[in-house]
């Protein structure tokens, strides 16, 4: 299982395959993690999300994932993802698990192996963060994508503990 790391840091600088962005459903930028990969990734990340089709105005429906090219960060590409809010979008599990399984299976389709992820839906759209936890390396350490190298890129004390501690309960088989 030490294909799925937990770091604190800063993900705008992960040298990694590629940067996955817990976007919105525009793609054009936003806060959080969002805004800060924008930001690093300079003006080319916004124009290749620009080029991403839209439909009824969005580019990227919740519980799935697209890829552009990476701008200015350290990476190939950024693997953009939209979480449901919690408390608003209905099955908001199911959802939070499906922006993982799409965001691996277009990394796999990609030929990436590295890849530097946030706490998707944790920030501003609420997921709790032992449920969030759970979803998240429960997808990871699905046999589907044992090929992946994952480091979670955590903000925060309380989210890296509680991350910990489910982790450590998935490699003891609990």
């Amino acid at each position: 299982m030490t294909r799925v790391k937990l770091l604190q840091g800063d993900i705008t600088t992960a040298e990694v395959d590629a940067i996955v962005n817990a976007a919105n459903e525009v793609m054009l930028g936003g806060g959080g993690v969002d805004g800060a990969i924008h930001r690093a990734a300079g003006p080319a990340l916004l124009a290749a999300c620009r080029e991403v089709p839209q439909v009824s105005g969005v580019r990227c429906p919740t519980g799935e994932a697209r890829i552009t090219a990476a701008g200015a960060l350290k990476a190939r590409f950024v693997i953009h993802t939209v979480g449901p809010r919690y408390g608003i979008d209905a099955n908001p599990a199911q959802l939070l698990a499906d922006a993982y399984r799409s965001t691996y299976r277009l990394a796999l389709e990609h030929g990436c192996s590295r890849l530097a992820i946030p706490a998707i839906s944790c920030g501003v759209y609420g997921y709790p963060l032992d449920e969030a936890a759970r979803i998240a390396l429960g997808v990871s350490l699905e046999d589907e994508f044992n090929s992946l190298e994952m480091a979670f890129y955590l903000f925060g004390e309380e989210i890296y503990t509680i991350w910990e501690t489910v982790l450590a309960e998935y490699k003891a088989g609990t």
